[in-house]
């Protein structure tokens, strides 16, 4: 026979309760106990309140088909693939929780399906989870609904990466060199930048603007003409100072114009080079490169020449053309203005000169220097000027400077050379030959350096 023990309270050594019943009511321990079940034990008829156990290991692809467990939250991990999670068998007040683990549910899509015929918010199609970051909470309510989905997160709550994050060019995902990772633009595209350091100093980019160069003069021949090299497109560079890269002499910092990115997307420009001016024209001007608010001005088109015709003086621009047989003039650089100078005049003579560089102006013989940058990680000239045309024999060379300059040399019964392929480089002057044209100029490039990791 059983035994019964009737009491209201029970007590422990010094006299409190610890089990107490007053009318109706049960209380079980005091308000700063805490009551545990036996290691093993299990609970029953206390219900639920909305909450899981989370299952801590999470779930793989290769756990899939993954059969829940009502009362249990699972972390499920698509990273090698998707997933299936089927549900329990419902009955009211069951609860099945999933969340994203690595934030890549957009790619690899999560499968919910429920038990036999039962539905998941009144339908019995199964449920595709395929939001990034997402978490969900479902609760077996009736056979009419099914699961009811209770909670639905997708805020993704993670930490970002206290460094610039960007896309763009060429390749997109731009190159690394040592903490750095600079981004190569050939053409136009857009410079997209999705997250930036919470330290201000780091979102200060280091940049390489170099415009499109001036196209070389033509001169028709006469025995004494020659037309005059293309400008090279305006240079521009701006490094942050604790950038270890090496810059060219044109580094704005101090005193240039520094750029502090923003989380938002950047169009970038890079300017074409500027026509030949055929047999007896003056070259045409190169195109602006622009990145935020840095714009690199145009190289200006070399002088020509024709036995009838005026002489031609180069055109002004980021670096001067220079002149064709007159005397011409060589159009002056740095226009507009800039600070440090983003190029040098076009030479001036007799003869056919060349077209000012980004650090030299052009002379007779042949286009002005450009600079040297280690800014995509290898030391590199751009923006030469243009040699001008052989007025009687002997070729004009382009840039005297490294020979990756980019300025194309003048002609020597030949055509003149173009400038280097995004160099900015101004292009080669005509020769007094007939039948020989100056080159084109070459396309500009924008590159753009900041600490990444």
């Amino acid at each position: 026979m059983a035994s019964t023990i009737k009491v209201d309270n029970v007590q422990n050594q010094p006299g409190t309760n610890i089990i107490n019943k007053c009318s109706t009511t049960i209380t079980i321990g005091a308000s700063s106990d805490t009551i545990a079940l036996a290691a093993g034990a299990s609970q029953t008829g206390f219900g639920r309140t909305g909450t899981v156990d989370w299952v801590t290991t999470p779930k793989v692809t290769g756990d899939s088909p993954i059969t829940a467990v009502t009362g249990k939250g699972y972390f499920l991990d698509t990273t090698a693939g998707t997933i299936t999670l089927n549900l329990p068998a419902g009955a009211a007040g069951s609860i099945v929780s999933m969340a994203d683990y690595a934030a890549t549910w957009q790619t690899n899509n999560v499968t919910v399906a429920a038990n036999g015929s039962e539905k998941i918010g009144g339908d019995t199609n199964d449920v595709t989870l395929n939001t990034e970051g997402q978490s969900v909470t479902l609760v077996y309510i009736d056979s009419t609904q099914g699961w009811i989905n209770t909670m639905d997160s997708t805020s993704n709550v993670r930490g970002l990466p206290p460094f610039i994050v960007a896309t763009g060019g060429t390749p997109c995902a731009g190159q690394t060199s040592g903490d750095y990772k600079y981004h190569t633009f050939l053409g136009p595209g857009t410079f997209c930048v999705s997250n930036v350091s919470p330290s201000a100093p780091q979102n200060v980019v280091s940049y390489m603007v170099a415009a499109g160069g001036g196209g070389g003069g033509g001169a028709q021949g006469n025995g004494t003409c020659a037309a005059g090299g293309g400008g090279a497109g305006g240079f521009r560079e701006y490094k942050n100072s604790c950038d270890p890269y090496t810059a060219s002499p044109l580094n704005g910092n101090p005193g240039g114009t520094a750029i502090t990115v923003l989380a938002t997307p950047y169009p970038i420009t890079v300017g074409a080079g500027g026509a030949t001016g055929g047999q007896c024209g003056r070259g045409g001007d190169g195109n602006n490169s622009i990145f935020s608010t840095i714009t690199s001005a145009a190289g200006g088109g070399g002088g020509g020449k024709g036995p009838s015709s005026p002489f031609f003086n180069g055109n002004a621009g980021g670096s001067g053309g220079g002149s064709g047989s007159g005397p011409g003039t060589g159009g002056s650089g740095d226009t507009p203005p800039t600070t440090p100078a983003q190029g040098f005049a076009g030479g001036s003579s007799s003869y056919g000169a060349g077209g000012g560089g980004a650090t030299a102006v052009g002379t007779l013989n042949a286009g002005g220097a450009g600079a040297t940058s280690s800014i995509n990680a290898t030391p590199t000239g751009r923006a030469g000027g243009g040699g001008g045309g052989a007025p009687g024999g002997g070729p004009q060379s382009g840039s005297p400077g490294p020979a990756s300059d980019g300025g194309g040399a003048g002609g020597d019964n030949a055509n003149g050379t173009n400038g280097g392929c995004n160099t900015g480089g101004g292009a080669g002057g005509g020769p007094v030959a007939d039948g020989y044209a100056g080159g084109v100029g070459g396309s500009g490039v924008v590159i753009i350096r900041y600490k990444f990791q």
